[in-house]
């Protein structure tokens, strides 16, 4: 998914806390964003944001939905290029025609995992297709180490069993969690799963203590640890923990979004679709994008491609690192 952001703000991505055992649960609310349009679809963006811009190699977290197509237009978004970074989309309901510049062409389903690798340079788009009435699910980004940053373009597709542990199952998308672990290699150590959780169920799931994590709420009266988490919201646990509490003090089933992974620790550059290192690896990536090299062409959809926003007038500084 693109930042459609028409003045994307520098984005000032940093490391995680020191790995000390917290005491509290950080929660992170949501602003809302458009995605364009005249009937603009709305998203609630969470990463990043000035409280906190990374949780492990997790930089940019969109959710949107329950959407009405009808009423919206659904999502339309048109060729857009991305470096520096893997795009991780997961939904809950409706489905999203995918075509990228390597000539893939597929489908985003729920419970499914469409998993791009950007690296140098890639461009696709995201359609929502006929058949959707209701679009819902999360779009996500993953920073690209240092030694990866330029790794080839590729694009990968799995699709989770579902795994139960006491008090709901799990979907578990990237990394290990619950005695699952997903075939999908990254670049550095990620949790991304889907939890359900049944009604007044409470759970308590080993963790990795070097992880950060970060618990987006779907739906559901939720308590991360001793604190409440609202929809939409996502709370937020430093390194330092072997377990993590969940609780669903609702009457319904409550569904989450689990993130997770070591501090980042690297200073990176993020503005617009890009992850770069330096102001001059966005500029370049701008250019390139705007001659039209690099990137390539996507084929299958009906439209021009997006044009890069104008960049600011200050030059764009790295950021981050471990604390």
């Amino acid at each position: 998914m693109s930042n459609t952001e028409t003045r994307p703000a520098e984005v000032k991505c940093g490391g995680g806390a020191e790995a000390a055992r917290p005491v509290d649960v950080e929660v992170l609310t949501a602003r809302d964003v458009p995605l364009g349009g005249p009937r603009a679809m709305r998203v609630r963006r969470t990463l990043p944001q000035r409280a906190r811009t990374l949780i492990g190699a997790w930089c940019f977290a969109d959710h949107y939905g329950p959407d009405d197509v009808a009423r919206t237009g659904g999502m339309d978004v048109a060729p857009h290029p991305h470096i520096g970074l893997q795009t991780v989309s997961w939904l809950f309901s409706g489905e999203i025609e995918h075509h990228d510049s390597l000539g893939t062409h597929a489908r985003v389903r729920p419970g499914e995992l469409n998993l791009m690798t950007g690296g140098r340079g890639i461009s696709h788009s995201e359609v929502s297709t006929p058949d959707t009435t209701i679009l819902h699910g999360v779009q996500l980004w993953v920073a690209l180490p240092r030694e990866h940053r330029d790794a080839d373009s590729a694009f990968q597709h799995h699709v989770p069993d579902p795994v139960p542990f006491d008090g709901g199952e799990a979907r578990v998308f990237l990394g290990s969690l619950a005695g699952d672990t997903s075939p999908v290699p990254t670049f550095t150590p990620l949790l991304g799963a889907e939890l359900s959780l049944a009604p007044g169920a409470e759970t308590v799931l080993r963790v990795d203590p070097a992880f950060e994590h970060g618990v987006l709420v779907d739906a559901g009266d939720v308590l991360v640890e001793d604190t409440a988490v609202q929809p939409a919201e996502l709370g937020y646990t430093a390194p330092g923990r072997t377990t993590l509490t969940l609780t669903n003090r609702g009457t319904g089933t409550a569904r989450l979004v689990l993130l997770g992974g070591p501090p980042f620790g690297e200073e990176i550059v993020m503005w617009w679709n890009f992850v770069g290192r330096s102001h001059n690896d966005i500029v370049q990536a701008r250019e390139d994008w705007m001659k039209g090299s690099r990137f390539g062409e996507v084929q299958g959809y009906d439209g021009a491609p997006l044009p890069a926003p104008e960049l600011p007038n200050a030059p764009l500084k790295p950021r981050g690192g471990a604390r």
